[in-house]
């Protein structure tokens, strides 16, 4: 938001698989191509992905210089719930892109993936930040920042849970709420951006050194941030007191803001009991993410 630094966090358990195959011509949707999407998707999500897919294999053929006049013939299986800010539309269209590279013969390098993937979050989107395209091909936690991607280091070990609260978000309408908000009073922007580039910074420097207790105070503090200016709900407010009074060190929204996810830091032991309580405060699933050890690399 507005070129801020962000840390984000990739969910190994939430997957996007894609396959491309030829089938004959006629068949299906027009245009040469046609798309499947399996598990709950309502009928105006696959119309949307049916239109990003058909802009996105044009953008492939485009970049590969590939061609193939047959019927194209794509299905997506797809498990991670839209509009929660976790990459759901990037995670498809990574899937989708590595499908056709496959089926073409084509080696894709990351460079190249990503620029495919941010191409059909530009249409998505409008003008995506590019976070969730380096994301989901990333194998731990990352800080973001102007189109720059840099590995964390982890010094500890602990666990994220990660809870739906069911309701989608909307990035837009939390920037056009922000936007307003900043307009209202002098300094309110450049406040506002200072202390979440100063919790970006001392968070990040909590994880490298494994202070978990300090990184959580920076995700509650963040929180805080996002709730006085209006980006939260009251599901997510409770769903963060709920895992904080469970043993979280730490909780916030994730996402653009007005509904999504909560990210909730927590000691393994602690676990079971902050999973438990942030159903009971109205999460719809939860997913676990492990935090381990590692140095960190820019890409």
């Amino acid at each position: 938001m507005y070129g801020a630094a962000a840390l984000a966090l990739p969910v190994p358990q939430l997957t996007a698989t894609a396959s491309a195959g030829w089938s004959s011509p006629g068949r299906g949707a027009d245009g040469g191509l046609s798309f499947t999407m399996t598990g709950s998707a309502s009928r105006a999500v696959v119309t949307l992905a049916s239109d990003g897919l058909r802009r996105l294999a044009a953008a492939f053929t485009e970049a590969t210089g590939v061609t193939g006049g047959a019927h194209l013939d794509v299905i997506l299986d797809g498990a991670i719930p839209p509009g929660r800010g976790l990459g759901s539309s990037a995670a498809s269209s990574r899937a989708i892109v590595f499908a056709l590279a496959d089926l073409f013969g084509v080696e894709l390098s990351q460079t190249a993936a990503f620029d495919l993937v941010q191409t059909a979050e530009n249409m998505t989107h409008g003008r995506a930040s590019g976070v969730d395209a380096v994301a989901v091909g990333a194998s731990g936690p990352l800080r973001f920042q102007a189109g720059r991607a840099e590995e964390l280091a982890v010094g500890g070990e602990g666990l994220f849970i990660i809870a739906d609260s069911g309701t989608a978000g909307s990035t837009k309408e939390a920037v056009e709420l922000l936007r307003e908000s900043f307009t209202r009073e002098a300094g309110a922007k450049q406040a506002f951006l200072a202390r979440a580039a100063r919790l970006v910074d001392e968070g990040q420097d909590a994880l490298a050194r494994g202070a978990l207790e300090e990184l959580g105070r920076a995700l509650d503090q963040y929180h805080e941030l996002m709730r006085a200016a209006g980006l939260s709900t009251g599901r997510i407010d409770a769903m963060v007191e709920a895992a904080r009074g469970a043993g979280s060190l730490g909780a916030k929204i994730t996402g653009g803001g007005l509904g999504g996810c909560v990210l909730a830091l927590t000691q393994p032991e602690q676990a079971g009991q902050v999973a438990r309580h942030l159903h009971d405060a109205g999460a719809v699933q939860t997913w676990v993410v492990p935090l381990r050890r590692h140095a960190g690399h820019a890409h």
